[in-house]
């Protein structure tokens, strides 16, 4: 039993050597050069930067990504089921239809929470 191990054994060996020596390599090799401020600049094309930091996105923007990507996963759970509704309804009664219209209320009580909460109104 050991011997079907052994490939695996070999495998973690090698994976942690070469780690190693990755690391090991970067630490006497990575600092050679010296740093000075005109190096730890940040580089744009050639362009000296004017400012010192990036403007502020607001948050908006990322929630409304994250509500598109809830939402747009559920096309992905639907797609699947309108693909064999057919087949299933006729060899298992309305339980499927049953099943997908609670999924689907549940995701539209979180549609108009999200729109209760001011989510989508972009004028706030």
């Amino acid at each position: 039993m050991l011997d079907s191990y052994t490939p695996v054994l070999i495998h973690m060996v090698v994976a942690i050597g070469f780690a190693t020596v990755a690391l090991l390599a970067n630490v006497i090799l990575g600092r050679s050069g010296k740093r000075n401020p005109s190096k730890d600049m940040v580089y744009e094309c050639g362009i000296v930067p004017e400012t010192t930091v990036q403007p502020r996105f607001s948050v908006k923007f990322y929630l409304v990504a994250m509500l598109f990507i809830i939402f747009d996963i559920e096309v992905v759970f639907m797609y699947p089921w309108a693909v064999i509704f057919q087949d299933f309804v006729a060899a298992h009664g309305p339980s499927l239809l049953w099943s997908m219209l609670c999924f689907v209320t549940v995701l539209l009580f979180g549609y108009v929470y999200a729109i209760k909460k001011g989510a989508l109104d972009w004028s706030r």
